[in-house]
This record gives structure tokens, sequence and C-alpha cells, in this order.
């Protein structure tokens, strides 16, 4: 029986914050956390600027507004993932459930394997986009690179996430595979280790059938 699926006790366990929140994958996450909000909130709040006639916005990567809901699209949806699976890896200790851990750090290797991809599209998008853009006293341009800035660095801990999930992902493989047993080789022999001894050999003897004895009676 295994005494661990996907890194914890199966049987359950106790919720430690101070040991939950010093933990790598944590960290990574909350790091991730935070560089999404960098990134949506930097381009919802200063990514748009006015015509200088008009009442119409254009965003700030060469007046290219699908750039802009590119990386807010991004930046909101990682942020709300980085929440749920926070949440999850609290919770992970004590789901006694092998098939619930194993849906649960399939979705966070998907998942982040996908975003990591998602970031690093972004990062391209907004970095050639910018290149383009003529700079001018309107356009926030600290803003602008940050936004870049913070966009290649989710690509580092969302592949960092990517790595943990498959560790943890194996783990859970390992561990299924070195506590599973066939029963069809589960069977306790009756007789004692090492029955029959080595060097044994059937009777010489050979059954004969009821009234073909071969007894002679000796002579006197």
């Amino acid at each position: 029986m295994e005494s661990s699926v996907y890194g914890s006790p199966l049987s359950g366990g106790v919720f430690d914050f101070s040991s939950f929140i010093k933990q790598p994958q944590t960290l990574t996450r909350l790091f991730s956390w935070i560089f999404s909000i960098v990134v949506f909130a930097t381009i919802i709040s200063e990514g748009y600027i006015n015509e200088s006639s008009g009442d119409n916005t254009h965003c700030i990567y060469n007046q290219n507004d699908s750039a802009c809901s590119y990386g807010v699209s991004v930046g909101v949806l990682a942020f709300l993932a980085c929440v749920v699976f926070i949440v999850l890896d609290a919770l992970f200790p004590q789901i006694s459930n092998a098939n619930d851990r194993r849906f649960i750090v399939l979705s966070d290797l998907i998942f982040s394997g996908v975003w990591t991809f998602l970031w690093f599209v972004c990062f391209c998008v907004l970095t050639n986009q910018w290149s383009r853009t003529e700079t001018t006293e309107v356009i926030p341009a600290d803003a602008a690179r940050a936004v870049v800035a913070f966009s290649f660095f989710s690509i580092a801990t969302w592949a960092l996430l990517t790595a943990f999930a498959f560790k943890r992902y194996r783990q859970g493989l390992e561990s299924v595979v070195s506590g599973y047993t066939d029963p069809v080789n589960d069977h306790t022999s009756p007789y004692p280790s090492g029955y029959p001894p080595e060097g044994y050999q059937q009777s010489p003897f050979s059954h004969t059938s009821a009234g073909e004895g071969t007894y002679q009676p000796p002579a006197y």
C-alpha cells in the first residue's frame, strides 16, 4: 500500500502555513501572481492613450489594441489561476483520494506549460510592437517597458511551475508503480521456503495394481 502519493501522505495531513509558504513551488506561484498583476494592471491603467483629437483611445504599443488586449487577457487569467492553484496546494495534503491528486497535478502541469508558452508569445508581441512605436511625451515609456519586463519574468516563473508540476507528477507515478502488487503473483505457498529440497527425486518404486504383487517367499 502506498505511504504517499504525489509527494504527500495518502492518509491526509495537517496544514502547516509556515512550511507551506516556504515551499519553492508556493513562492514561485506567488511571484507569478504578482507579475500577472503588474502586467494587466499597468496596461489597464496606463496602456491606453487618447488621441490628440477625439475621445478614442489607442494602445501605447504602436496603437495596436490587440497587443494590449492580449496582455490583459493573459495576465488576468494567470492571476485567477494562481489563486486557484495556491488554494489547491494548501488543501493538497488533506486530499486522500489518489485520483483527485492526479487530476490536480496533471491540471497544474498542463496549465503551467500552456501559460509558459502564452507568456512567451506576449513578450514577443509587446517587444515587437514597442520597437515600432514612435515614442512621444504622451506615451508612458516606463510603464510600457515594465510590462515587457514582467512578461519576460513571467516566462521564467511559469516554466519553473511547469518543472515543479512535472516532478510531482513523476513522483506520483513512481509511488503508484512501486506500491502495486500483481494479484496473480500474490499467492503464499503452503510449503516452507526451500521446499522441496534440492536433489530430491521421485521414489524409484512404482505403484502396481492389486493382485499383481511381485512378492516371492524365501527359499528354505
